[in-house]
């Protein structure tokens, strides 16, 4: 009986909703390793995540048989916020904004990615998050709409 093989490397993009700076470093490597375990059960292998104050960036290993990708990310937007409203780490509400974006990677790649997912800090210094979200947008020639974009607050 045959079988059904892949690698695809998918970085997933999502942020908070109105792009509040809710994610505080006191609370960010709990949150990034209750997602990692989403991820894990959902049968995704994890290669990198970061979350910034007012966003957050995974690089995963996809297998299509385990989940839908949309169901993927809505597990892990649905789950996360629950667990931060459950931990009381935002005082007046926490939810992600509608939508997500994933762009999909080379093997070849994969480190490349997950060096640039680790160092989000020091990139987030050069570059604000809409630049950054547009670029891989257009990076990836993606067509698009910006009134449907995430909700950007400079």
């Amino acid at each position: 009986m045959a079988n059904t093989y892949s690698q695809i490397y998918l970085q997933i993009v999502f942020a908070v909703q109105g792009r509040h700076s809710f994610i505080h470093e006191s609370f960010r490597e709990e949150l990034q390793k209750y997602m990692s375990g989403i991820i894990e059960k959902r049968g995704q292998k994890l290669y990198a995540i970061y979350c910034m104050p007012d966003h957050t960036h995974i690089l995963i290993s996809y297998r299509p048989a385990g989940i839908l990708i949309s169901d993927l990310v809505r597990d892990i937007k649905a789950s996360s916020s629950a667990f931060i409203k459950e931990k009381k780490w935002v005082i007046n509400g926490f939810s992600w904004q509608a939508g997500f974006g994933v762009f999909s990677y080379t093997k070849a790649l994969a480190p490349v990615v997950t060096a640039y997912i680790l160092n989000q800090p020091a990139h987030h210094e050069k570059k604000k998050f809409r630049q950054e979200y547009l670029d891989f947008m257009n990076e990836f020639e993606i067509e698009y709409n910006e009134r449907y974009l995430f909700e950007f607050y400079e």
